[in-house]
């Protein structure tokens, strides 16, 4: 591990003059569980590393009546502790449960998670599902950027020098809707997902029909994202094994997977439209109770 300064500030405002000043070279530290990995080894270099994790706007939870607010830095246990959390928001406390091992989510946060922009990350495609949005301050103020619109490549996302993510932010959860995050991995825990896929349904009261739906895919392209197609084949129509493989060939249709020591193209493929059909069908079985 090469030297490097270490500050923790306590307030939001501290936290970006540090980062921009260092003109980029700074490294904001959520759950570092990638970061300090990524130091040692030399992937990343940084003369400074800006701990968040005193910060109270980056430890916020709150969850109420116009949906939920989760500060970048929360760990992942207290995600997955939340029982309103696991009763509305499902889909990220089954990301939360799979990211590293127990010892690791004492630390690891899904603002962390998300910000390192891995295309196989497990909270981005449960994020795009449950459609949060991401807040983001910097040294010109506050913004706010779609999830799916918040990594633009492996390894790169929308933050300028300076910026960190404050919060995600998800809007109250309609009545007979479910969520649900599931991956492939070859190892039975402590790996990186082969495909991840999130979903989110909405049906009616009589609960045989979708409303609408959201599928978020992650492994399987650049960058995790909203199939769209997906959705789009869910939405007015009967739930029914029909239905669902249709959304499931519409996720296949449009992967772009890679082949690596984890699986070759055609197999991420088979495992995209298997892992969409099982997940919905979860995410259904939750909207209905």
């Amino acid at each position: 591990m090469r030297d490097f300064e270490y500050e923790a500030p306590v307030s939001l405002a501290d936290a970006v003059g540090l980062l921009a000043k260092s003109n980029g070279n700074a490294r904001p530290l959520a759950g570092g569980t990638d970061l300090i990995d990524h130091v040692r080894t030399g992937r990343l270099t940084t003369d400074l590393i800006v701990d968040l994790k005193k910060i109270p706007e980056l430890m916020a939870l709150e969850l109420n009546d116009d949906g939920l607010r989760l500060g970048a830095a929360v760990p992942c246990y207290q995600i997955y502790g939340h029982q309103g959390i696991v009763d509305n928001y499902s889909a990220i406390t089954d990301s939360s449960h799979i990211i590293g091992g127990m010892q690791i989510q004492n630390r690891a946060s899904v603002g962390g998670n998300l910000a390192n922009a891995g295309a196989a990350a497990d909270s981005t495609p449960a994020l795009i599902a449950l459609e949060a949005t991401v807040v983001i301050a910097g040294p010109d103020g506050t913004r706010e950027v779609a999830v799916e619109d918040f990594c633009t490549g492996p390894g790169q996302n929308v933050l300028e020098p300076g910026e960190i993510i404050v919060e995600l932010r998800f809007p109250a959860r309609p009545a007979h809707s479910g969520s649900h995050y599931r991956r492939f991995i070859p190892r039975n825990e402590m790996d990186i997902a082969v495909v991840g896929v999130g979903a989110s349904v909405v049906l009616d009261a009589s609960g045989e029909n979708f409303v609408s739906a959201r599928i978020g895919l992650g492994a399987v392209a650049a960058k995790p994202f909203l199939c769209q197609e997906a959705c789009d084949a869910l939405a007015g129509q009967p739930v029914n094994d029909e239905t669902i493989k249709k959304a499931a060939d519409a996720a296949k249709s449009v992967v772009h997977p890679i082949t690596d020591m984890r699986g070759t193209e055609e197999f991420r493929i088979h495992v995209t439209g298997v892992l969409t059909e099982r997940v919905i069908k979860q995410a259904v079985e939750r909207a209905r109770g």
